[in-house]
């Protein structure tokens, strides 16, 4: 089985931050992700009887629609799933050739192609359901923080950001070292009481979501600047786990 990179204070996590309070689920990043991707560090993403009624393909980025709560204080929550970058990842520890495995010079979680033999048992392992396996070429390929932006010298600096963030229209996606508490994505987490998707399963996922302010549909103020903070500091964590609990369960 494959090891993880030894853990070290400090140690650079680069990752996503997504606000699900102002996700309109447009699909725009997942959209953006597969474009990019497709002739990418892991294209081609393939997809299936696109046209038909049993269409699939890989996905690297999908988006989830539900509706919570009911009367007045019902909305539409959009879930973006994608590979979270977990520091902790058992989709690597489970790998039986190395394919699957963690950076340790940004934490990013990658697939070795080359030594994949599409065994499966990372996207078994893995509780968010991350994985997309390629069946053209029977190996499995997932998120890469799109490796082949970040580190672009030929793109301008502002450029050097995953696909899905670059397009998101209404800034509800953002990127940086989570590593890092002084990053502003770190503050970021810290000031929305950002949480890990189902913590007690130990895996520490880097990509962290923003819970929804359920105060917004009730006071009737829309947009980020207007919404307000529950006051109970539980109750998003609550909410947020119970939501996505429900959606992995689908």
């Amino acid at each position: 089985m494959t090891s993880l990179p030894e853990s070290r204070p400090g140690q650079k996590q680069l990752g996503l931050v997504i606000d699900l309070d102002i996700c309109v689920g447009c699909h725009a990043c997942a959209t953006a992700c597969k474009e990019w991707n497709a002739s990418g560090h892991m294209g081609p993403l393939p997809d299936f009887n696109p046209y038909g009624d049993a269409a699939w393909g890989v996905w690297f980025n999908r988006i989830h629609s539900f509706e919570e709560g009911e009367g007045e204080g019902a909305r539409t929550i959009h879930f973006p799933k994608s590979c979270l970058h977990c520091e902790e990842p058992a989709c690597v520890t489970v790998c039986p050739t190395g394919a699957s495995y963690k950076r340790a010079e940004d934490g990013i979680v990658l697939v070795n192609e080359s030594i994949c033999i599409g065994c499966k048992l990372c996207s078994w392992a893995c509780p968010y359901g991350a994985r997309e396996f390629d069946a053209d070429e029977g190996v499995m390929k997932k998120c890469t923080l799109c490796i082949d932006r970040i580190y672009n010298e030929r793109l301008v600096p502002e450029d050097r950001q995953p696909a899905c963030v670059m397009v998101c229209p209404v800034n509800a996606r953002h990127f940086g070292n989570l590593g890092d508490p002084q990053s502003e994505v770190s503050e970021m987490v810290a000031a929305r009481r950002g949480n890990n998707l189902m913590p007690e399963l130990g895996y520490k996922p880097v990509n962290k979501y923003l819970p929804p302010r359920s105060a917004r549909m009730a006071s009737g103020q829309f947009g980020a600047a207007n919404a307000v903070v529950p006051s109970d500091p539980a109750s998003p964590t609550d909410l947020l786990l119970r939501w996505v609990d429900r959606l992995l369960s689908r």
